[in-house]
């Protein structure tokens, strides 16, 4: 079995994960979290909220995760959310057409066309994986899943494939909660949706994921980071598009104020939220030396993104895997919103000091328009405004406008026109928007794989030291961080005797009283138990023997999942001691007296 594998059966087996509907044979793109699985999961997302709510303080909404038609029509999903699908003329299979070339290890497809991937199946005589039989004409498929709001033909609703909808959506109310001051955000984690073709990933690829995503609305023309000193000196693991690009190119290291410098990220608010998203990865579990940041190629980025980066994790079985994407989206969101709403999601920013202009001014007279125009009189008015000074000037009689789609023809007389000083207090302008969008599913599972140890106890330092706690020859072993293993602790009576049983009890409690996640458990031999906590990957475990309930001091013994040294310490100080040991205040060895083997 690979790493993959080995994760997936103890996931499977101990309550981290399970096939969803399982009962009914299964269904792919779908899985369960059991217990301790959609613990971690909380934690994790949890974890996220620190950072982005209670650090950066950008609060949390939550929206519906079914929209209607307009919303995903000013977005694109509707036009554009697509994937090249091909089917088996024989077995009826369906197969993402790029993933089936990619997979022979070229690159670059995700740009090539319809027609483009049929050329390329045939030259490299690709056919069904399943059967091997001729696959069809490659054709796009929409992702999204669609339904219908209220009943008979309804409203046609779509689940959103994506969080970030909901918060454009709630611009204007942001806005107002944020009193129009630059930069401001929101964040929602949820489910989205999106009916893959051939989720055959497990976790990492599935048809209902969750995400958190984070929506900044920054000044276009102040793209500074006012906390840039925070992470100025980091140093990422990035892969530019030059490296990409260059047959020889590998991943380069640089401080994040050096990528800026050199203009490697575009600039310093988007290189903040990359090096903030390093910090979390690392915090939440993931290996600093499998984690990079791949800037997208010119032929994957938006056509609108300023510049955009991926955060990707090392995974033995599927290589680099998308986790995260930081972009800079420009205007985009909020123009297409305002597009397909007719609303204006603008801000006015208010100057330090009032700037005198000279401007060139076009005054309508309403009054007149009212009566000729009737009710298009203030839409035409509003196009009258927007006309250069050269059309003004070099019209006749008449100038002709469009206004709601329609041709109107104004008597130029109607018009006043012409220069003037103007004191301008402030500008309304259309903020940009940067978002790191966080896969929480992907995430769980790269933590669990990098968490994921199998240790070899007759060698090395193990032997050594004598901490086999049993008569086993290896153990697995995730090597959670405290931060989001599934228990923060566990307590246990060396044997399951009443006396034992009852003071291992009251300490329990006095743990769970202290907000300390713990488990509670007497079933078995003592080295057994270790093993199943190891297996889950519990920090801490506790132990409760005579010497606890007959010695004045009241010793307990602490373990270390890690090293699985032992150390003493009195019950009365068990509490305190393992919140020093959880923050990571203070170190195993010295927070009691050691036990020697």
């Amino acid at each position: 079995m690979d790493k993959y594998d080995k994760v997936m059966d103890l996931a499977k087996r101990r309550g981290f994960l399970w096939n969803a509907f399982e009962l009914y044979g299964g269904a792919a793109g779908f899985f369960d979290y059991g217990p301790l699985g959609c613990t971690v999961k909380r934690k994790i997302e949890n974890l996220w909220r620190d950072f982005y709510v209670l650090n950066e303080g950008y609060m949390e909404i939550e929206a519906p995760t079914i929209g209607i038609e307009d919303i995903f029509i000013a977005s694109g999903h509707v036009g554009g959310f697509s994937d090249p699908l091909t089917e088996c003329t024989d077995c009826g299979q369906s197969f993402r057409a790029d993933h089936l070339i990619e997979a022979l290890g070229i690159e670059g497809v995700g740009a090539l066309s319809t027609d483009q991937l049929d050329e390329m199946i045939v030259q490299n005589s690709i056919v069904c994986p399943e059967c091997g039989c001729r696959l069809g004409k490659s054709f796009e498929f929409n992702l999204m899943f669609q339904t219908k709001i209220g009943p008979g033909t309804g409203r046609p609703g779509y689940l959103r494939p994506e969080t970030a909808q909901g918060m454009f959506v709630d611009f204007q109310r942001l806005s107002r909660f944020y009193r129009e001051k630059l930069p401001f955000g929101a964040v929602q984690i949820g489910k989205s949706y999106r009916n893959e073709i051939s989720p055959r990933q497990g976790v990492l690829r599935l048809r209902e994921f969750t995400q958190a995503e984070c929506e900044i609305f920054v000044d276009p023309d102040v793209k500074t980071h006012s906390n840039f000193d925070k992470y100025k000196d980091v140093q990422l693991t990035l892969y530019p598009q030059a490296q990409q690009a260059d047959p020889n190119g590998t991943m380069i290291q640089k401080t994040v104020g050096e990528a800026v410098a050199d203009g490697t990220v575009a600039h310093e608010f988007l290189a903040y939220y990359v090096a903030l998203t390093n910090d979390f990865l690392i915090s939440a579990g993931i290996s600093p030396k499998s984690l990079r940041f791949r800037q997208h190629l010119s032929d994957e980025m938006a056509h609108y993104a300023a510049d955009c980066w991926d955060a990707e994790v090392k995974t033995e079985r599927f290589g680099w895997v998308e986790v995260v994407g930081i972009a800079d989206r420009t205007d985009y969101d909020l123009t297409a919103h305002a597009k397909q709403s007719k609303t204006e999601l603008s801000v006015y920013i208010e100057y330090p000091e009032p700037i005198i202009e000279t401007k060139f001014m076009i005054k309508p007279d309403m009054g007149k328009l009212g009566p000729l125009f009737k009710g298009k009189a203030n839409a035409v008015g509003a196009a009258l405004k927007e006309l250069s000074a050269d059309v003004i000037q070099a019209a006749g009689d008449e100038i002709t406008v469009t206004a709601d789609g329609e041709s109107f023809t104004v008597p130029k007389s109607l018009i006043a026109f012409g220069e003037e000083s103007v004191k301008i207090s402030g500008k309304t302008i259309v903020p940009h928007v940067i978002e790191p969008s966080y896969g929480i599913d992907r995430i769980t599972y790269c933590v669990m794989e990098h968490a994921y140890d199998e240790e070899d106890l007759t060698a090395g330092a193990c032997a050594d030291a004598g901490v086999s706690d049993g008569e086993e020859e290896s153990r697995a072993v995730m090597r959670f961080k405290s931060a989001v293993a599934p228990y923060q602790t566990a307590v246990h009576p060396l044997m399951g005797r009443p006396e034992l049983s009852a003071a291992a009890q009251k300490l329990f409690s006095e743990i769970v009283a202290a907000g300390i996640m713990c488990d509670y458990d007497e079933s078995g031999t003592i080295g057994k138990r270790y093993r199943r906590n190891d297996e889950i990957g519990i920090p801490f475990s506790v132990t409760i023997d005579y010497d606890t309930i007959e010695k004045e001091s009241r010793p307990v013994t602490i373990r270390d999942r890690d090293t699985m040294k032992q150390i003493l310490v009195p019950a009365g100080d068990l509490v305190s001691v393992l919140k020093d040991l959880l923050s990571g205040k203070n170190s195993f060895e010295e927070s009691g007296e050691p036990v020697s083997r």
